[in-house]
């Protein structure tokens, strides 16, 4: 008596949260549901191996865990532009105090 193969609800939230690091990464808040789908994601494969083959959704998995990885370097890039432009900004700031011309 074989169990009938389901789909694991967890493969339905790995891509939701996947989905919303994606959408969201660009703004850094992704990267908090990009790491929860990480985590999940990690749990649903190992109960999809535990299942032997009776609990599918490991498309979903994969996908999501794709959309995390993606929506975590979109994170970084931003991270990594805000810092760029945050240092070119203070690099043509004035060093020191400005004096009027004449003034010794």
């Amino acid at each position: 008596m074989d169990p009938d193969p389901e789909r694991s609800t967890k493969a339905r939230a790995v891509f939701a949260l996947g989905l919303v690091g994606f959408l969201t990464g660009a703004f850094v808040g992704g990267v908090i549901p990009a790491t929860i789908a990480l985590v999940l994601a990690r749990q649903a494969a190992r109960d999809a191996y535990a299942a032997r083959g009776y609990l599918t959704g490991g498309a979903w998995i994969r996908r999501g865990r794709r959309l995390a990885w993606i929506g975590i370097v979109l994170a970084l890039a931003t991270l990594v532009v805000a810092s760029i432009a945050g240092l070119l900004h203070l690099a043509s700031s004035p060093a020191g105090p400005d004096f009027a011309p004449g003034t010794d």
